[in-house]
């Protein structure tokens, strides 16, 4: 099993690694494939209680690790079994990070698809080129409340696209899983603190996704968002069990 001393050094050096998040997590994810699933669940669980004591390193790596549990599944041999493994070795803030089921509310596909098609005329594959290489704030504030996950895909790619819009986008409300599910997939907007925090703090995001946030939140997000009846029932359990672990600076 790995000790915290060796979760320690794995931290290092990849908080040294550079190239960006994506790199970062596809380099995550080699690790955790390198190691069976029970000692990959202590890795994991050692990575979040050091994150939880603020120390940067550890901070840093883990949104890697939690963001190739998802996107990098294919990747890691043994990912289905995890969250049962990480049950059966009583590591809670793991097990966490696996929940399913349906967001706490939902917008129904057909209502979302017919509310697109009010507000844009043009072929999607126009829509999808000019999300991406519009110039124009204000279409591109009307580009980013589209439903369709390869507009919103393209908008995240377009250099004039802001921070506050970003916001905005991850926490509309009614909205389909989907754009949601893409601004968490943008390795150049999913880093951001008021995105992350806006993503789960909104009941349409699905669970799967929201519980690989919540550990990279600070204790003051955490406090609320346990206490917050909106979100799903077991982000608020997963926020308190980490509050229990001590604040994560930031």
């Amino acid at each position: 099993m790995p000790t915290q001393e060796q979760a320690r050094n794995l931290a290092l050096r990849l908080h040294g690694l550079g190239g960006g998040s994506e790199i970062l997590r596809k380099a995550a994810a080699r690790e955790l494939a390198r190691f069976d699933p029970l000692d990959a669940n202590e890795l994991i669980s050692h990575l979040i209680s050091l994150a939880r004591l603020g120390w940067e390193p550890a901070t840093h790596v883990l949104s890697a690790f939690v963001a190739a549990l998802g996107m990098e599944a294919q990747q890691i041999p043994y990912a289905d079994e995890l969250r049962r493994l990480a049950q059966i070795q009583s590591l809670p803030t793991v097990a966490d990070l696996f929940a399913q089921g349906p967001a706490r509310q939902e917008l129904d596909a057909g209502a979302a698809a017919k509310a697109d098609a009010r507000l844009f005329t043009q072929s999607l594959g126009h829509l999808k080129q000019q999300a991406r290489l519009t110039r124009d704030p204000d279409v591109l504030s009307r580009l980013a409340t589209a439903s369709n996950p390869s507009v919103v895909r393209n908008a995240l790619l377009n250099p004039r696209l802001t921070e506050p819009l970003v916001v905005r986008m991850a926490a509309r409300r009614p909205a389909r899983p989907e754009p949601l599910v893409e601004i968490w997939k943008s390795p150049r907007w999913s880093m951001r603190h008021s995105v992350r925090r806006a993503l789960v703090f909104n009941p349409y995001l699905p669970p799967e996704v929201g519980a690989k946030i919540v550990p990279l939140l600070n204790a003051t997000d955490l406090a609320e968002l346990a206490a917050d009846s909106s979100v799903h029932p077991s982000l608020r359990e997963q926020a308190a069990r980490l509050l229990e672990q001590g604040p994560l600076s930031g």
